[in-house]
């Protein structure tokens, strides 16, 4: 293991950048061998960051050394990689799952997201900085899994789970004037893939909103339950499988659309515009108790996403 090794000496007065600097070490995840010296894996995805502190100091007149170097054997290398043992920072992380669960009962769907979203972006925060991950992190990581399907459970009954295999590649010829089928009360990822299949691949298309997925027509095709013939298929998803399976995943507008659907709908690694279409549809799910309604006023905003995500920045 390579290993930065940051030496500084900073002045006391004035103490502008002294606090500046160490809120950037703060956020780079280095750990402290002394005062003044701060030791970094070179793998480490902020070793630029540290290189750029090392630049800042000396820019701000005062005195900086970046070393990169070995340990002295594996005695020193265990020692400096227990500095970044991150098992408190995961132990809290537990805490604040067991925490979360008590509320799923009595939550609400607005509470009940903004929770998974402040304890996943606690989460990427720890990992972030956890340069050796162990078994600890798989446990946090299975831990928020649970949480956030018991949640999804409580939300949305009949959340499909994940298909294990690969995209079948279709022709969207076969599937025109066809009935589609989905779960009633759709939420994102659902009134998405109604606009995708309406725009892109069925322009004639009815939809059909299920109390209950069992009661599916026979010659409706299916789409977000178990059992559909679409449904999320690995990591991907409704919405993302239906645009790789008809071939449109070649269109950037439609490729970050799938990036925003999927963090709304399941989580993952954020998106900016994410807080913003969460609003707009919980407030269309309140304007229209009517899901054909629902769906009219989603195409509206689906469009108007598709177009400013297509548009140059």
């Amino acid at each position: 293991m390579d290993w930065l090794v940051l030496t500084a000496s900073l002045p006391t007065s004035p103490s502008g950048l002294r606090v500046r600097i160490w809120r950037a070490l703060k956020t780079t995840g280095c750990a402290t061998l002394r005062e003044g010296v701060y030791i970094l894996p070179t793998t480490a995805g902020s070793a630029d960051e540290l290189r750029a502190i090392e630049q800042a100091i000396r820019d701000g007149g005062a005195d900086a050394h970046l070393l990169e170097l070995q340990a002295r054997d594996e005695a020193q290398d265990a020692g400096f990689r227990a500095l970044f043992d991150r098992g408190e920072l995961y132990a809290d992380f537990a805490t604040a799952l067991k925490e979360a669960r008590k509320a799923i009962a009595g939550g609400t769907e607005a509470a009940l997201r903004r929770l998974l979203r402040g304890l996943e972006q606690q989460l990427q925060s720890i990992q972030a900085r956890d340069f050796f991950p162990g078994k600890a992190a798989a446990r946090a990581a299975e831990g928020f899994e649970r949480l956030r399907l018991e949640v999804e459970r409580k939300l949305s009954p009949g959340e499909p789970k994940r298909e294990r295999g690969s995209v079948e590649r279709l022709a969207a010829s076969a599937f025109q004037g066809r009935t589609w089928a989905t779960r009633r009360r759709p939420w994102v990822d659902r009134l998405a893939t109604a606009w995708l299949v309406r725009r892109f691949v069925d322009t004639r298309a009815r939809f059909v909103w299920l109390d209950d997925p069992i009661q599916c027509p026979k010659a409706a095709l299916g789409y977000d339950f178990d059992g559909a013939r679409f449904t999320h298929v690995g990591d991907k998803v409704t919405f993302e499988v239906m645009t790789l399976a008809f071939g449109l995943e070649h269109d950037p507008a439609l490729r970050r659309l799938g990036e925003l659907v999927h963090y709304v709908d399941v989580g993952g690694i954020p998106v900016d515009e994410a807080a913003g279409l969460e609003t707009m549809v919980r407030g269309l799910q309140t304007q229209h108790a009517d899901d054909d309604a629902l769906l009219a006023a989603a195409g509206v905003l689906f469009d108007t996403l598709y177009v400013g995500l297509g548009s140059p920045a």
